[in-house]
């Protein structure tokens, strides 16, 4: 891999989590499964995603399988967030 002729400010390391104060997080990940559901439903089985980039203003997104350099608009959703929590994750009263 060579070497970038330019830097871009900003750009390097992993995109930061969306600021869940600023945004309705409820919209946001529904967005982002509906793009993650939409990409499984039309392409066979491959890579792992790490997650689904989405511009809050706009109805559509793509997955990303690598590190994603974000427009100013665009939130990084992980595919965590997007297929929830397993069952492992929940504690169950019974009682």
């Amino acid at each position: 891999m060579s070497t970038p002729s330019f830097v871009i400010r900003g750009a390097s390391g992993a995109p930061s989590a969306p600021r869940w104060d600023r945004i309705d997080s409820r919209l946001l990940i529904a967005q982002a499964r509906q793009v993650y559901f939409s990409y499984l439903s039309s392409t066979p089985a491959g890579h792992e995603p790490l997650g689904v980039v989405v511009d809050p203003q706009e109805t559509d997104g793509r997955v990303v399988f690598e590190t994603p350099v974000l427009l100013p608009d665009e939130e990084f959703i992980a595919i965590d967030l997007i297929r929830g929590r397993t069952s492992r994750g929940r504690s169950r009263w019974k009682g």
